[in-house]
């Protein structure tokens, strides 16, 4: 990592720009989770109290809890790779030396990235295609549960460019 005082040339003078980028999209798409999340509870809540005590119903409660919840969960995704939480089995890379261990999970990296991209393609594929298409209950458009897939895939994509560059231990004790 480049410390404060140091000036590098080409890639590596961009490096520090790179991870202050990401670490202000961490920022806003965990506030944008926090959002999400809450308002996904607040409309279930409602939901149920009109249900059961109004004898009523919010006829968009089920459409718009089920597109928080895509949002929340795919602008989460990004989170667990920078951390590394996600479900692995290690037993073959445990095993490995270190060198080895930090080849393989640049590999890996590479590997998920460019999947990523094809995702990330995809959904902006299906984006184009539905943006003519409405939400039953709500007049806005179904694309709206495919941008959370695109937004994933760049932000993920980001992060494991990060990890390529540096290796599994850059954001070893950084908090958001």
């Amino acid at each position: 990592m480049i410390s404060g005082g140091e000036k590098k040339e080409g890639a590596s003078a961009s490096l520090p720009v790179l991870i202050g980028v990401v670490r202000v999209l961490d920022r806003v798409s965990a506030s944008a989770i926090v959002i999400s999340m809450a308002a996904m509870t607040i409309l279930v809540a409602a939901q149920v109290f009109f249900r059961y005590v109004l004898s009523s119903s919010i006829d968009s409660a089920d459409e718009l809890s089920r597109l928080f919840f895509v949002w929340s969960i795919f602008l989460a995704l990004p989170h667990g790779i920078r951390y590394g939480v996600h479900v692995g089995i290690d037993l073959l890379p445990m095993a490995l030396s270190a060198k080895l261990q930090d080849l393989l999970f640049c590999a890996m990296n590479i590997f998920s990235a460019g999947l990523m991209i094809a995702v990330a393609y995809a959904s902006w594929l299906i984006i184009v295609d539905k943006w003519a298409e409405r939400m039953p209950t709500l007049p806005l458009t179904a694309s709206l549960y495919y941008l959370p897939v695109l937004i994933c895939c760049a932000h993920a994509v980001l992060h494991m460019v990060l990890l390529i560059w540096n290796g599994p231990r850059l954001w070893k004790d950084v908090s958001l």
